[in-house]
């Protein structure tokens, strides 16, 4: 129930119910990955059963693909909507001229793909995401595991002539295995610090060998809406140059949200 939650998960369920305001029936939907976009996918699940919402969802990873499922939403591949109206997902870190970095969650090579398959992409984030510049976060890169070590090297040997701070690259692990993307891949996390010139480290990035696709998300997102844990919701649109404010109030009933 959204009164027990924390200002953390309030913050986010507000995003992600005032992002699910722009989802109209009929629409083909990008469902993005992460704690956030987790909170939509239940949200859009609550106007299906209780409105008769239709609509169809591509999901960029297997846990969406099973929440959304599971909340009643019809689940297709990109390959059969082929282009999508919408996308929404999450965000680790946003600007001010909404360039992101994502892939926390481990999906980025499927979420870009789908966001760039769409009419239009939504973020949906709390305030702690906004940042003045890019790389406080680590960097995802996803690699294929044939040499990842050789690819590896050749990032952080890449990383020398870029305008960061930072030039080490981690492999993720799971556990004591290393960490596996939907695709197969590996996930290689640049500690950055701080990203200079981001448009140019993105393309610099996947001219690397074994590198498959990066976090770095360049003029993509359109709009972002941001929550705030009393209810507060920020909209800025980057293509109208809009900011808006609204606020959401808290129910105490039992809903699809009551096992969260």
């Amino acid at each position: 129930m959204t009164g027990e939650l924390s200002p953390i998960d309030k913050a986010k369920f507000v995003a992600a119910k005032r992002a699910s305001d722009f989802v109209e029936d009929g629409m083909r939907v990008g469902l993005g990955t992460g704690s956030t976009a987790a909170w939509l996918v239940r949200c859009l699940g609550e106007r299906v059963r209780d409105n008769g919402l239709k609509i169809r969802g591509v999901p960029t990873s297997t846990r969406t693909a099973e929440l959304a499922r599971e909340v009643g939403i019809e689940v297709i591949s990109l390959d059969e909507a082929r282009w999508l109206d919408l996308t929404i997902d999450g965000a680790d870190e946003f600007d001010a001229d909404l360039a992101l970095i994502k892939g926390g969650g481990g999906a980025l090579l499927q979420e870009k793909i789908v966001a760039t398959a769409s009419d239009q992409m939504i973020v949906i984030a709390d305030a702690a995401k906004e940042v003045e510049h890019l790389g406080a976060f680590p960097l995802p890169i996803e690699v294929i595991p044939f040499g990842w070590q050789t690819t590896q090297a050749l990032v952080e040997e890449t990383l020398v002539s870029m305008d960061v701070m930072g030039r080490q690259a981690t492999l993720r692990m799971n556990g004591e295995a290393p960490f596996v993307t939907d695709e197969g891949n590996h996930i290689l996390d640049l500690h950055l610090g701080r990203i200079g010139n981001a448009r140019q480290l993105a393309m610099v990035m996947n001219q690397i060998p074994g590198v498959v696709e990066n976090g770095l998300f360049i003029d993509i997102c359109d709009k972002v809406v941001i929550g705030f844990g009393d209810g507060r919701v920020e909209t800025r649109d980057i293509n109208e140059g809009t900011v808006s404010e609204d606020r959401l109030d808290f129910v105490e009933t039992d809903n699809l949200f009551s096992d969260i």
